[in-house]
């Protein structure tokens, strides 16, 4: 029987390795004719993907599944400008010579299949060409965000439009994976800035000429956004989530050795949904100032919390991931950790998806990344949106309006690409914190629990994204090069 092995290659950002390392185990688990070489790309500032890597290098080394570090390129960590794309072709000698020793120690029932590429990986398409395999992308954010960068692709290349010019603009635009008109405030920052617009771009047009894209969502999710790609110009597409790292969904300790056992105890002293948890991701923070209006709004809410605070990196503008307070009591109101002792906890990282799986979270405020996003519909909780980055406005507007799965503290709040929204005052953020938590029974939460049902069964034997994988290991053996 041969064998056909797939090289990986995602970007070593904690979110969307995670991904694609479980999307490696699903198609190991699924056809024992898979197996999965994942390259990982090293940043110099990011201890979590060594910690992270390490933690599976025996777990899953028995599931055909293998890790290979490529050497660390010292490239400048400047957020704006050509860091990721800079970042990417470095690493694109590294990348070549891994193939190459694995298709020279290759058995001789063993076969290069393809290249599985994170949506920003593209220019890795030339590689593959290079040996005459097919290349597939690995999407990791939604069905809808994947419409809307082909759509822009096409308005800039076919029909000439500058899309920076949307940057400021009060206009609604009408795009094919929306039924409802998308406010230009929430495009990502990434499309709104002249030096990162049209690479950005450039992986949407390249997209095309692959064999396939991969999808983190399910049919039942977004039905209209899926069904609007094929006419937008893309490839097979195959919706296979929600691709989520659950860990048996009571998780105690993370990737870099933090315990989260006070934090469950803690939990399991409050009443069934009475808590809302906020947590804003990976590279999640907020400044004294911010954080002393949220402090605010939760005091005066009279809500129980568990809040994820982290400290923002010690250099602005770089890309350093934040890290935990020593003392959260530095930058919050004088006497709040007293006064709010029986009712809430502040703590720096956050087991998220343990914590969303317990019976007394009643509500999340999340930046809205997307794995968060498909983590609380997986365990039926409901979102308050406060983006930060990304694509996370663009997902806020899906979640509240395209979708009607969550509440809104603000949709178009951002810290990107130098860009910087106002503080949210604590009025603001009491207001989100009460619709969120005082609505059950509501419309919108019957919603979030109903999409909860169907994001577990689209996984089980005869859903949808179960058959969607059947069809893409298929289309990935049928793909193969002849030898």
């Amino acid at each position: 029987m041969t064998h056909a092995e797939l090289v990986f290659v995602p970007i070593p950002a904690i979110g969307h390795l995670i991904s694609m390392v479980e999307m490696a185990k699903l198609l190991v688990d699924r056809d024992p004719r898979l197996s999965v070489t994942v390259l990982i790309m090293k940043l110099p500032f990011d201890a979590d993907v060594d910690s992270y890597t390490n933690s599976l290098a025996t777990s899953v080394a028995a599931a055909r599944i293998r890790f290979v570090h490529l050497p660390c390129e010292n490239i400048g960590t400047e957020i704006l400008g050509s860091f990721l794309t800079d970042f990417i072709e470095s690493n694109k000698p590294h990348v070549k010579r891994a193939v190459a020793e694995l298709v020279d120690s290759a058995s001789s029932t063993q076969q290069l299949a393809g290249f599985v590429l994170d949506m920003v990986c593209t220019t890795m398409i030339d590689l593959a060409d290079e040996l005459g395999v097919p290349s597939y992308v690995f999407f990791t954010s939604s069905a809808a965000f994947l419409g809307m960068m082909l759509h822009l692709q096409l308005l800039q290349d076919e029909h000439h439009v500058n899309i920076t010019e949307f940057k400021d603009s009060a206009s609604e635009l009408d795009f094919p994976s929306f039924t409802n008109l998308l406010p230009a405030k929430v495009l990502p920052s990434v499309v709104l800035t002249k030096e990162s617009v049209r690479p950005f771009l450039e992986h949407a047009k390249r997209m095309r000429a692959t064999k396939g894209i991969i999808v983190n969502t399910f049919d039942e999710l977004e039905p209209h956004a899926m069904r609007s790609l094929a006419g937008l110009g893309a490839p097979a597409v195959y919706p296979v989530g929600p691709i989520l790292s659950l860990n048996g969904e009571t998780k105690e300790k993370d990737i870099d050795g933090h315990r989260g056992d006070d934090i469950m105890e803690w939990l399991d002293k409050q009443p069934p949904s009475s808590v809302v948890f906020l947590c804003f991701g990976s590279r999640g923070w907020f400044g004294e100032d911010q954080v002393k209006q949220m402090a605010c709004a939760l005091e005066r809410s009279g809500h129980r919390f568990l809040w994820s605070l982290r400290r923002p990196p010690l250099s602005k503008g770089q890309v350093e991931i934040p890290s935990d307070y020593a003392d959260p009591a530095e930058v919050l109101p004088e006497g709040f950790l007293h006064r709010t002792a029986s009712v809430g906890k502040v703590i720096g990282w956050a087991p998220q998806a343990a914590v969303l799986a317990h019976r007394a979270i009643g509500g999340f405020v999340s930046h809205c990344g997307w794995n968060s996003t498909l983590e609380s519909l997986w365990f039926g909780v409901r979102v308050a949106t406060w983006p930060l980055r990304a694509e996370q406005q663009f997902n806020a507007f899906e979640l509240v309006v395209e979708l009607g799965l969550a509440t809104e503290i603000k949709m178009d709040y951002r810290r990107d690409f130098r860009m910087e929204s106002g503080i949210l005052t604590a009025d603001e953020i009491e207001g989100g914190i009460r619709k969120l938590m005082e609505e059950a029974g509501s419309d919108s939460w019957k919603k979030v629990k109903e999409v909860s049902e169907k994001s577990r069964k689209a996984l089980t034997e005869g859903g949808s994204s179960y058959l969607s994988l059947g069809r893409l290991i298929d289309d990935i053996l049928n793909n193969m090069p002849l030898i």
